[in-house]
């Protein structure tokens, strides 16, 4: 009998567009006939056409579950492929207006940011290796500065909106290094669509955080719900556990220090005092053995050498109880910050603070900057907005790239960069006829 002459039930699944199991459940009810070869179902393609022709329906409406990912699709009317997003070109080029430094990157431009992403994959595919975006947020309204002036327009809603987003992020994905991360700020009422489409574009096993920002003081409004003071930052990177992380601690409060440093020392300030033992029994080794005449406890060894100890306790650094008991002194001065959390409390300032609407706190920016990118890295922000991304990655030594298609925008950026000498060197993208 020759296998070539018959479908494999993985064959028959995949041109049904049903689950493997359902075409067992078609074999085993004798809807389909099958024979077995080398312990294998299989089935003729004179068996197949028969099935097809008695069966107008052949698909069952089944869920088919991705055993291997999480990632959800959002479906909805006019969306593209990738291969359609990826494989149309920008008919357009980038004209210089005005040139500051001879590099490729510290540059501005002036226009659609989906064109010009486009046009920078030539130079930069794989070479950025952070993205921060400050988007629309698909609220349907346009946006002023404090003298009413036109900033920006966020007339985009629901999957209009959605694929204005995806469509970017696929260009971005491909401008990202191997080893970078992508930051997309956005509000609580579209976001975890938002994050739908980043599951499909980045793939769920890339999402590292989903950020909590403290936006804004408590409100105290009159509907029956309650007060929004936050929004989302989503945390992707292209590959997990190879984007770049640097740790960047956070300074502790002075409650926080008093807390957890609740003794003074008369030198060395506060400090607070850790055991100098660790579980597990050493039956052989140097921790296990006498020190100054001591045991360690039962079950336990010494968390440091014999030596080491010795050392510390003539530096003063052991403190010993009334009862005898040794203890390590850690002192405050010392501690190298806490690990930052998932809530950060960065609040917006108000319109008369700032020459741009969605202004955000440059602090806020600089953790992220610092935690995800390193000195001479490129950063990214295709929603250049106010420029602070721009500013706070130039005062950290980074590369940096931003493209806004907002008149507003660039002129408060080119204020801000020229009163702070910043270098930069101004494109716009001009479609071509």
């Amino acid at each position: 009998m020759n296998s070539n002459n018959f479908l494999t039930v993985d064959d028959v699944a995949k041109t049904l567009k049903v689950t493997r199991q359902t075409v067992s459940k078609y074999i085993q009810k004798k809807e389909l006939n099958a024979v077995k070869i080398n312990k294998s179902y299989r089935v003729s393609y004179k068996e197949f056409e028969n099935f097809l022709t008695t069966n107008s329906i052949a698909a069952e409406p089944e869920t088919l579950y991705l055993k291997k990912s999480r990632n959800c699709f959002l479906d909805y009317s006019d969306k593209l492929s990738e291969s359609e997003i990826l494989n149309s070109r920008a008919l357009g080029l980038l004209r210089p207006i005005e040139s500051n430094n001879k590099e490729l990157f510290n540059r501005l431009i002036f226009g659609d940011n989906y064109f010009v992403l486009k046009s920078l994959l030539d130079d930069y595919r794989n070479k950025v290796d952070l993205i921060y975006i400050d988007p629309p947020f698909g609220t349907g309204q346009d946006f002023a500065n404090i003298d009413a002036d036109h900033a920006y327009s966020d007339k985009l809603v629901n999957s209009e909106f959605l694929e204005f987003i995806r469509k970017r992020l696929v260009l971005l994905r491909e401008l990202m290094s191997e080893q970078g991360s992508i930051y997309l700020h956005i509000d609580k009422k579209i976001g975890h669509y938002v994050k739908i489409i980043m599951d499909e574009v980045f793939g769920y096993e890339n999402f590292i955080n989903d950020i909590t920002r403290i936006k804004c003081n408590p409100k105290n409004f009159s509907r029956n719900a309650y007060g929004n003071y936050s929004d989302m930052v989503l945390f992707y990177a292209k590959n997990r556990d190879k984007n770049i992380w640097n740790e960047i601690k956070e300074p502790m409060t002075k409650d926080e220090l008093e807390e957890m440093f609740p003794k003074i020392h008369p030198k060395h300030g506060r400090y607070t005092t850790n055991p100098i033992h660790a579980p597990g029994s050493t039956l052989d080794g140097d921790t296990g053995k006498k020190w100054n005449g001591l045991m360690p406890p039962k079950g336990r060894h010494w968390r440091y050498s014999r030596e080491e100890l010795t050392r510390l306790d003539m530096l003063g650094l052991i403190e010993w109880s009334g009862n005898g008991n040794p203890r390590k002194m850690v002192f405050a001065k010392e501690h190298k910050g806490k690990k930052v959390q998932d809530v950060w409390e960065f609040k917006d300032k108000g319109l008369s603070y700032v020459e741009y609407p969605t202004q955000k706190n440059h602090d806020f920016l600089k953790r992220i900057i610092l935690n995800s990118s390193n000195e001479n890295s490129i950063v990214l922000d295709c929603f250049a907005g106010s420029g602070s991304t721009l500013f706070v990655a130039d005062q950290l030594k980074r590369k940096w790239i931003g493209v806004d298609n907002s008149t507003h925008s660039f002129e408060v950026i080119k204020k801000v960069f020229k009163k702070e000498k910043i270098k930069c060197n101004y494109f716009e993208y001009v479609p071509l006829d």
